[in-house]
């Protein structure tokens, strides 16, 4: 915790993090936002000017003020991202669920056209020198390469992130700089004046323009989500910096635009971009444009890697596999999502071809994901007891903004933004059918009164007539009261085949709002025969019940709290530790009547979801050879309710 505590302080190491780690997608954008508003339009004063006026309000207003003056604050034990967030204002509103799920759902619809668009617009730079190089399969081949290595882990590579995003931005704003002393009354396209001209222009479709200028801040929500690995201030500081170098960017670029004022120019063959390079300049800036997109790439995968990990956690998304390839804190690889967005990006790229028509489908996913955060983060606000008036001014600034933003986007439905929110709506459902079917499962699980079998479970545990099934007897439990227990875990015990131990052990665990909480209570139900223990843990931290368990019943050993030896004579004598068992009761749904259409239809959604995840005792990391599953039907409809009629021969 203590090397996590030091990443929330101001330094010089957590600053080149910072830029290495989160501005990767708001860093690529100077590659393509000028070349998607002027599109295939003439070259005008107002376009230009109007241009960089909205790009420059909409970075202050949007990622500034929004994301790193107000959302940064909403942090959860020094973590960021959508979850964090939804696990801090859950308990009050229980309707947060949704746009968690859609927020959720919508970023990693965008990390699957990121890569793609950002790694295409830099590779096309050698289009005007290699008039004949065909850029989809280089594209391709860098995105294939990018997952092949997540495996290995990125935190060798990740060291050099942040020295070369330095000299990306340093770059960038050198060469605006250069632009800008050609002309500098430029400056005056930060006035607001020209944006609003702009978009109240006849001459223009307003919303086609907002749809492009949106793409300057699209990596906002990932200055949030990475708080926990960079902290507050070092992301506020650095951003200072990146804005800095972005905005002479786009006035450098803006200064080359109206140096061919009036023309109809092919952006895509020369993107202002790569034109304010001096030529001897041009293969070096295409290299380190490459790699920065990369980059930007990484920072989007490892994203959506604890993107998922929290959401398995928060029961929103299947269990599935997590490998913590390095060491570093934050560091995880899921091998599903990973192969999932590899395909969704090599589709991307072959579908669109190239960075263009790629801007059509960019942006629209994204808008949604920030009309999601506002939502959460004035219910935040509202939590910290900020004045109703100020809150209440944040939504609606920020609903309008982004609402306009969202209709500007609507406009790229067809053109491919159709692409993102179709993954986004398949995302969406896997989610909510997770969420829901979870809930209707519970609603017929039923639980009793743990202390009427006290008596019976010492008696049993005793009885010698009985077989001994196991010397400790571990039961996963899913009751929330140290009084209550599921009666199928009952049934298991003294009716499927009667169950003679030791000790019986009833594990519960509880997914707390805190992400790196480490905490279990015992309850010794019966003092040696009967024990709890609950363990509270953070939805970032991994749910390994056998090691967990194991260090628990250490503990409990080394106190003299709980005796583990053997019982039978000939080991009892050499004090040899009895074995361990556990029981994981799977919970069949049997054919009922009484669930709705909508209810059979996410409950049959479910088994097959089901199928394909990581099963309950892999989820928990629990040790196969001691494990036994049990299957139990859930009894939706109650005996009695079952009408037949005997006959007599």
């Amino acid at each position: 915790m203590s090397q996590h505590k030091d990443l929330q302080k101001l330094t010089a190491a957590g600053l080149l993090i910072s830029l290495g780690i989160i501005y990767g997608d708001i860093g690529t954008s100077p590659l393509y936002v000028f070349k998607a508003i002027v599109g295939s339009q003439h070259i005008s004063d107002i376009l230009v000017l109007g241009g960089v006026s909205c790009i420059f309000w909409t970075l202050t207003l949007q990622t500034t003020l929004k994301y790193v003056v107000i959302t940064l604050r909403a942090d959860n034990k020094g973590e960021g991202g959508i979850f964090s967030l939804f696990s801090l204002v859950r308990r009050k509103a229980k309707w947060l669920i949704i746009p968690a799920i859609v927020g959720g759902c919508a970023l990693l619809a965008d990390g699957i056209i990121t890569p793609p668009i950002t790694i295409s617009a830099a590779v096309e730079g050698l289009v005007p020198q290699f008039p004949h190089l065909h850029t989809v399969p280089v594209v391709i081949a860098i995105i294939g390469g990018l997952f092949i290595i997540q495996q290995f882990g990125s935190s060798m590579v990740g060291k050099a992130f942040g020295p070369i995003m330095f000299v990306w931005f340093t770059m960038m704003g050198v060469l605006g700089i250069t632009y800008i002393v050609q002309d500098p009354t430029i400056i005056r396209a930060l006035n607001p004046y020209y944006a609003f001209k702009l978009l109240t222009s006849n001459h223009y479709h307003a919303f086609i323009i907002l749809g492009a200028v949106f793409l300057c801040t699209t990596g906002a929500e990932a200055l949030y989500s990475d708080l926990g690995h960079c902290g507050r201030q070092n992301i506020q500081i650095s951003w200072v910096y990146v804005k800095t170098c972005l905005i002479l960017n786009y006035l450098g670029q803006a200064v080359w635009l109206l140096q061919h004022n009036g023309q109809l120019l092919n952006l895509n063959l020369l993107n202002p971009f790569y034109q304010i390079m001096p030529g001897w300049f041009l293969n070096f800036g295409i290299g380190v444009a490459t790699v920065a997109a990369i980059i930007a790439s990484q920072a989007l995968i490892s994203g959506s890697f604890t993107l998922i990990a929290e959401a398995v956690r928060l029961n929103l998304w299947p269990k599935v596999k997590i490998h913590y390839p390095s060491e570093q804190k934050g560091q995880l690889y899921v091998s599903s999502v990973n192969w999932l967005l590899c395909a969704g990006c090599i589709g991307v790229v072959m579908l669109f071809k190239h960075s263009d028509k790629m801007e059509a489908a960019y942006g629209l996913s994204i808008t949604v994901a920030m009309l999601m955060t506002t939502i959460l983060v004035s219910r935040f606000l509202r939590r910290k007891k900020v004045p109703n008036y100020m809150v209440n001014a944040f939504l609606v600034i920020y609903i309008l903004i982004e609402g306009t933003f969202l209709y500007g986007n609507l406009n790229k439905f067809v053109d491919g933004g159709w692409f993102t929110l179709s993954i986004g709506a398949i995302l969406f459902s896997v989610m909510w059918t997770w969420h829901t079917a979870r809930k209707i499962r519970n609603r017929y699980v039923k639980f009793v009164e743990i202390d009427d079998y006290y008596n019976i479970l010492k008696e049993l545990s005793e009885d010698e007539t009985v077989p001994k099934y196991a010397s400790q007897l571990v039961y996963l439990t899913s009751a929330n009261f140290n009084s209550e227990v599921e009666s199928k875990i009952i049934y298991s015990i003294l009716q499927k085949q009667p169950k003679r131990a030791d000790v019986y052990w009833l594990v519960h665990v509880d997914v707390v709002d805190e992400p790196y909480k480490k905490e279990y209570e015992v309850d010794f139900l019966v003092p040696n025969k009967l024990i709890r223990i609950d363990f509270k843990l953070g939805f970032r931290i991994e749910q390994q019940i056998n090691l967990l368990f194991r260090r628990v019943v250490e503990d409990l050993v080394k106190n003299g709290e709980v005796d583990i030896t053997s019982s039978y004579k000939s080991l009892n004598k050499h004090k040899i530790v009895g074995d361990f068992r556990f029981v994981v009761i799977e919970k069949v749904l049997s054919r009922s009547h009484n669930l709705t259409f909508y209810e059979k239809a996410i409950m049959a959604f479910y088994g097959y979801l089901k199928k394909i995840s990581l099963s309950e005792e892999r989820g928990f990391g629990l040790d196969l050879s001691f494990v036994t599953i049990e299957k139990v039907p859930l009894m939706l409809a109650a005996p009695e309710s079952v009408e037949i009629t005997r006959v007599t021969v």
